[in-house]
């Protein structure tokens, strides 16, 4: 195996794989209950060395540079679970993990609020031009300031903003926006209860009229084959010249080479991104332009709220090892199998 992956050699204890490099003191935790093979190198694994490291361990913990499918699996004979360091899983075949018989999870509600601040800043940062004005002082541009000519933004406040998938990051944003006076609308797969709506001051409307209405689009629904490229050439059309979109859901959501043609064409104002199609590997016309900011995929950035994610991945590991139900199971069926 060409990739730095340090085998601790510790008695009998059940292997597991450590894929990608976690905080030191989570990984000397494990190391006192499991045979780790870690890559604290942090080098991304090939298929072929995944599913030869896969075909040796109990258990592993994963992240979403890691694809777990019928391949990966292929010869992982004694794998018990595979636990994402993520809430979303699009880097799970799920129903293939189902049939070899092993646990999936995930790592829900510990990255809601920090994800939520992130969506809301992102949103900030399209609308006002924040990025293209920072490139101003850092290009020497600031002399050349006017009232008219400097970049100019979209407001927010007493704007109406349109969520697209409502789940719980999507209702955070959503209660984030009632403090800056804004209209929120919704569209999702079932309405919220009166209660939740109620909460969120929100209202259910249908994807087109939320398109065409909104000042400010929000992305937040999960990635599935139903849900890919649910924003593409006709959805953009249908919005505002003076709308924003931001995407902090998955890429693959997104038409990135259609937005970054309507983003060229000036056919909606300014794009946020944190999410790619193909990531890390960003469309190359979307470095180009001035009027959109991007983010690495960090919405959940922050260091209490990955070491959260990180300690509920292992507390999804240990449970499923010691014979029980892990706290955030995807894939029940397998249970029940």
């Amino acid at each position: 195996m060409n990739t730095p992956i340090n085998t601790q050699t510790i008695g009998k204890k059940p292997k597991i794989l450590v894929a990608r490099a976690i905080f030191p003191e989570a990984l000397a935790k494990l190391e006192e209950s499991f045979e780790v093979r870690s890559n604290q190198a942090d080098v991304i694994l090939s298929p072929e060395e995944l599913q030869q490291a896969l075909s040796e361990v109990l258990g592993a913990l994963v992240a979403g540079s890691e694809r777990i499918d019928a391949n990966a699996l292929a010869r992982a004979k004694d794998l018990k679970i595979v636990a994402n360091i993520s809430v979303g899983y699009n880097n799970f075949d799920v129903p293939a993990i189902t049939a070899a018989g092993v646990m999936a999870t995930n790592t829900p509600d510990v990255l809601t609020d920090t994800t939520a601040d992130f969506g809301f800043a992102l949103l900030m940062a399209t609308a006002r031009r924040i990025t293209e004005s920072e490139h101003w002082i850092r290009n020497g541009l600031w002399d050349k300031w006017s009232i008219v000519n400097n970049p100019l933004g979209m407001d927010l406040h007493h704007s109406t903003v349109g969520i697209i998938g409502m789940g719980r990051i999507g209702q955070g944003i959503a209660k984030r926006a009632l403090g800056f006076g804004m209209k929120v609308l919704y569209h999702n797969r079932s309405r919220l209860s009166e209660v939740d709506e109620k909460a969120c001051g929100a209202t259910f409307v249908s994807k087109e009229d939320l398109l065409r209405t909104a000042d400010h689009v929000v992305l937040v629904l999960p990635y599935s084959a139903q849900s890919h490229h649910t924003i593409g050439a006709r959805e953009i059309a249908m919005m505002k010249p003076t709308a924003t979109l931001v995407n902090i859901a998955r890429g693959g959501i997104v038409d990135d080479v259609a937005l970054a043609q309507a983003l060229k064409d000036k056919k909606i104002f300014a794009a946020g991104l944190d999410v790619f199609e193909g990531e890390p590997l960003v469309h190359p016309e979307l470095l180009k332009l001035s009027n959109v900011v991007l983010a690495p995929h960090i919405a959940s950035a922050t260091e209490k709220t990955r070491r959260a994610m990180v300690d509920l991945a292992i507390d999804n590991l240990r449970a499923a090892l010691a014979g029980k139900k892990p706290p955030s199971l995807i894939n029940a069926d397998v249970i029940k199998g």
